[in-house]
């Protein structure tokens, strides 16, 4: 498979957007992650997307010049596109088409260890790409002449639908199995009355690093990456007061998660539901924190998770702005949440925090 190298970002700003640069720079995060970087951002302001192009058909003209002044080999997009647009933009610039949610699902593609991961992300990829094979076998049946006809490639397109339709089945079926199982795991863990309390939040917050704190285990990776963890890995914790209980971490979250990827993760997420109570920890240390945990509850929401009884960790306050920090803990408690602030890498809050959990557990079993 080539390897890309040289991007251009592409977005359309409708004027409700109040931080379109910052979701251009995680975007363009996400591309350093994959080894890409970006030389030069298109911004069209538009109050909905082209159908044909996405942008103007003269701004996606104009893309093509810049492509080729930049020798680009790749246009990302902000938006998520169809198969028509994706079509005429790689006809107009010449280049390859990849849209945000294809990102994230490269970036969850590197990231896959387990055969479970990999399953989840061969059903994601099922399911983004057979809405594009639809259109585009429309597209090509246009081509035909008369009505009734076919078209050139419309068999080719309809067979390889189908495979993929196929695939998708399989891979559903085999994840029945996983989810068979964990099923079983939770009726064991219920069985012996361990609480279990999942950590969640966005990419990169330190989740991973947080846990190896808790539990002591330096065996689990905690990378200062996005989506270093797609497994959900759990830990055995002793909280003084309420013994030993499981702590769980799981997939963090983005905004503009591609819905195929949330359907492909159910089992994974399900973790989440199942849990006693949540950690929704936070990246202090990021000026879009509020945004942040705005978004995780927006998930949670999503997945029937946003009621569970939680704590959040404000985690890297090592890092972090004390006046901004202040200021979101504020703004937090406000809210109505019971916030602890932490440093995993430097174990500085962690007592007050097992302190909290340990408060909290008592609450939800008086």
């Amino acid at each position: 498979m080539k390897k890309f190298q040289r991007a251009i970002l592409v977005a359309l700003d409708d004027s409700t957007e109040t931080d379109l640069d910052g979701i251009l720079d995680e975007l363009e995060l996400i591309l350093s992650n994959l080894g890409i970087k970006v030389f030069e951002r298109v911004i069209q302001k538009r109050y909905g997307p082209d159908p044909a192009f996405l942008l103007g058909k003269g701004k996606a003209k104009e893309l093509g010049a810049i492509c080729f002044s930049c020798n680009a080999d790749l246009v990302v997009t902000r938006e998520r596109l169809n198969a028509t647009q994706v079509a005429n933009l790689q006809k107009v610039t010449g280049r390859e088409i990849w849209d945000k949610a294809f990102v994230i699902m490269k970036i969850f593609e590197a990231r896959a260890r387990t055969s479970e991961a990999k399953l989840q992300l061969e059903l994601a990829r099922c399911n983004y790409e057979i809405p594009f094979l639809k259109g585009l076998g429309k597209q090509m049946s246009r081509l035909g002449g008369g009505i009734g006809t076919r078209g050139p490639g419309e068999t080719e397109f309809e067979r390889h639908r189908r495979k993929l339709e196929r695939k998708a089945r399989s891979i559903k079926k085999r994840l029945k199995v996983v989810e068979k199982r964990r099923k079983g795991q939770r009726k064991r863990r219920e069985k012996t009355g361990m609480i279990v309390v999942s950590l969640t939040g966005y990419t990169n917050s330190g989740k991973s690093t947080l846990l190896t704190r808790l539990s002591s285990d330096r065996t689990l990776e905690a990378d200062d990456r996005l989506f270093c963890t797609l497994d959900t890995f759990t830990r055995k914790v002793r909280i003084a007061s309420s013994g030993d209980i499981l702590i769980s971490d799981t997939v963090g979250f983005i905004q503009g998660l591609p819905p195929d990827l949330v359907t492909a993760f159910r089992t994974t997420l399900e973790e989440i539901t199942w849990s006693d109570a949540l950690l929704l920890v936070i990246d202090a240390s990021s000026p879009s924190a509020l945004d942040h945990f705005n978004i995780v509850q927006e998930t949670l929401h999503g997945i029937n998770a946003s009621l569970l009884p939680r704590i959040v960790v404000l985690n890297k306050i090592d890092t972090a702005d004390s006046v901004f920090l202040d200021s979101c803990v504020e703004r937090l408690e406000w809210m109505g949440e019971k916030v602890v602030p932490v440093s995993a890498t430097e174990g500085a809050g962690i007592d007050r925090l097992k302190e909290s959990i340990a408060d909290l557990l008592f609450y939800m079993n008086k």
